[in-house]
């Protein structure tokens, strides 16, 4: 699937300009930048993987003028870099508005190569749907690349991380965010064009699998309110997580379970996916999650369920599926932080 206001025209131009600024510096490139982010002029290229967007991240970095680090340079240890939200601009500043062209260019690199390349092209679909372009999102920068550093790009259903493994035990560098409205706010009970509900029906085959007695353990009321940061806030180990455990499926149930991880994890690049299975064997693995559903958001009364998530002292993974799609994620080894 690509993107509908993808452009090949540019490629080739692109494709030269990263690789100039990645080894000599943003300033060095005098060719015509594309144009801004969601415009139908657009062309988005797939990154390389000598590409890395911890590489991008420190190019950008080394380009900003003394101005633009005051608006969105902070000290790493800054309390911002661990928000996260549905919806939020992490500096006053868009994209748009506040980089050059080239460093649009830079950014919406960054921002690709943080994603599997057989999916980036239908988060880019949700990010031009949502909001008309990544030029509206904003980027805020912490530390400095050659240490502790991280790139955090937020806006309207998306706060996405790029740290190069600054924070030891956190996948994606921190609590993350994603989401899609597609075609309207309130939508129906079949989602149609939400590239994120794939998810939920994958999670859906796990419900069904179940007896009737496991799903009256799986099956709650109300799910966890959506409050910003403290949405993705880690149990304890020893504090209850209400639903189902992993640990108490049968054989098949739990390869069902397997795949709904896979699911959750097939947006993002290699790394991350695997930083995050990494993290989540490190406080006790597979058998630790626990898989609940929310029967009090059920779009249409359908019985398949919209709101789900799996959980344990080390992950969250919540879908909330009503109105439409929201993603909150926090793979942590380390319960209790954020």
């Amino acid at each position: 699937m690509r993107c509908p206001d993808c452009d090949d025209r540019n490629e080739i131009d692109r494709r030269e300009f990263i690789r100039t600024v990645a080894v000599g510096g943003v300033g060095l490139v005098t060719t015509a930048a594309p144009k801004l982010y969601g415009s139908s002029e657009t062309s988005l290229v797939r990154p390389k993987a000598k590409e890395r967007s911890e590489t991008l991240v420190a190019t950008l970095y080394k380009s900003l003028s003394e101005e633009q680090k005051q608006k969105v340079a902070f000290p790493f240890d800054h309390p911002l870099r661990s928000k996260v939200d549905n919806n939020w601009q992490i500096t006053p500043v868009t994209i748009a508005e506040f980089f050059t062209p080239d460093q649009q260019a830079v950014i919406a690199e960054i921002f690709r190569g943080l994603h599997n390349p057989e999916f980036v092209d239908k988060v880019l679909y949700h990010i031009n749907e949502d909001a008309g372009g990544l030029g509206k999102y904003s980027v805020a920068l912490f530390g400095e690349p050659g240490g502790a550093f991280e790139f955090v790009l937020t806006g309207r259903h998306c706060t996405a991380r790029c740290d190069g493994d600054s924070v030891e035990g956190t996948a994606f560098g921190g609590p993350i965010f994603y989401g899609h409205a597609s075609q309207s706010f309130n939508e129906k009970p079949d989602h149609p064009k939400n590239v994120y509900w794939y998810q939920a029906k994958r999670a859906n085959e796990v419900f069904q699998a179940l007896d009737g007695k496991q799903r009256k353990i799986a099956l709650l009321g109300d799910p966890r309110q959506e409050q910003g940061t403290a949405t993705v806030e880690l149990k304890r180990r020893g504090d209850k997580i209400l639903g189902l455990p992993v640990s108490e499926m049968t054989r098949d149930q739990r390869e069902l379970v397997r795949k709904v991880l896979g699911d959750l994890l097939l947006p993002f690049r290699e790394a991350d996916r695997a930083a995050a299975l990494r993290d989540i064997e490190a406080r006790g693995g597979f058998d630790e999650l626990t898989m609940s559903f929310y029967k009090n958001m059920d779009i249409g009364n359908d019985g398949v369920w919209d709101v789900w998530q799996l959980e344990s002292p080390s992950m969250v993974w919540y879908f909330r599926g009503a109105p439409h799609v929201h993603v909150w994620v926090n793979v942590h080894t380390r319960a209790g932080n954020v």
